[in-house]
């Protein structure tokens, strides 16, 4: 292959890896019913005028697995990001004791799961598409590397190789799907 067919293969590549990161990251996002300090990572407070995560401003910790704790570097925080919390629109309900926060997360009934599991398909479903139009401009380019005078046989090989990477990485957004789905419905 020559440098141009390279690089339209690398791009392809490198875009529909991201398609699989940004829906690991998505999935992330929804909860299992299990504390994680993960969950807490889009709750931003501000912080001597800056927006900040809470982590870097805080201990965040899991005890046991249905509870998260918040402890603040400095006392004055605590009610700020208490608040933040409550209306981070997560569902979670901290407990104030003075010291730190005390979230209790409540398990997930039946239907919260199974409505979990459909978000979790739909941002699956979100980032196969991402792939497909990434492989779609991958093949556009090819077909233009074909019209600029690549011969038409290592254009046929570039064409597998975006084909098999474009595979590989549906193959790869369900089986993260699938684990995913597996530890929203295990109770």
């Amino acid at each position: 292959m020559n440098d141009e067919s390279q690089l339209c293969l690398e791009e392809a590549k490198e875009s529909m890896q991201h398609a699989v990161d940004h829906l690991e990251k998505e999935l992330h996002k929804i909860r299992a019913g299990k504390a994680d300090p993960s969950m807490l990572d889009g709750v931003r407070v501000d912080y001597y005028g800056t927006m900040t995560a809470i982590d870097q401003i805080s201990n965040i910790n899991t005890p046991d697995p249905r509870q998260i704790t918040v402890q603040p570097y400095e006392k004055k925080m605590l009610q700020i990001i208490e608040k933040a919390i409550m209306n981070s629109n997560l569902g979670l309900n901290p407990q104030n004791n003075g010291e730190i926060l005390r979230i209790i997360v409540p398990p997930l009934s039946e239907d919260r799961r199974k409505e979990m599991v459909k978000r979790a398909k739909t941002e699956a479903e979100t980032a196969k598409v991402a792939v497909r139009n990434n492989r779609r401009l991958a093949m556009e380019h090819a077909k233009k590397l074909e019209k600029d005078g690549t011969p038409e046989d290592e254009v046929k090989v570039l064409e597998k190789e975006i084909q098999d990477v474009t595979n590989s990485s549906s193959e790869k957004i369900d089986k993260i799907l699938a684990n995913k789905e597996k530890d929203i419905m295990t109770v």
